[in-house]
């Protein structure tokens, strides 16, 4: 028997749309859908409030926890958008399938609040620092690339969700079609 592991796994900065279209995929491949940033708000609190009482270091040792047991589930797996700095997550995302959802500045605008620790004093300008430290990490994890700037998330999910089926692996896996 093999060891679970994603369909695919979705990452990109914050503000692009990964549990949106992360969900939107589970759905048309009627398989679960795990958000690690979710899971951490359920097992310690806003994840604001982490950052705040315990600082970033603290959160991104349980944000590593989390990532690890996603990583070894079925399901399509979106992570924060600042999991994938961790090594170690970078050497589990290696032989996967991974999206990388970009977007740009202008139309992130209305997407990020303040619900965001790293982007909550410098907004827009704070997240394109963010992404501009991150791109390459993001980049090389990548197997593919979409951008959710303009384009419907339903047509993003549907593009993705194909590319995941057609994927040597995937037609043993449990998928409807």
């Amino acid at each position: 028997m093999t060891t679970p592991r994603p369909y695919v796994v979705v990452i990109g900065a914050p503000g692009a749309g990964k549990t949106r279209v992360g969900k939107r995929i589970a759905r048309l491949l009627k398989v679960p859908f795990v958000d690690t940033d979710r899971r951490i708000v359920l097992r310690h609190g806003p994840i604001a409030q982490v950052f705040s009482g315990r600082g970033e270091e603290h959160f991104r040792k349980i944000e590593r926890i989390e990532v690890a047991r996603a990583l070894r589930e079925s399901a399509v797996v979106s992570l924060g958008g600042g999991a994938v700095l961790d090594p170690d997550t970078q050497a589990d995302l290696t032989d996967l399938p991974v999206a990388l959802m970009t977007v740009s500045a202008e139309a992130v605008a209305s997407r990020i609040g303040d619900k965001r620790p790293l982007l909550r004093e410098g907004g827009v300008a704070a997240w394109e620092t963010l992404v501009a430290a991150r791109r390459e990490t993001y980049e090389r994890l990548a197997t593919r690339t979409w951008d959710s700037s303009e384009r419907p998330i339903d047509t993003i999910a549907q593009e993705i969700a194909d590319w995941v089926r057609s994927l040597p692996d995937q037609s043993t896996r449990g998928m409807q079609p």
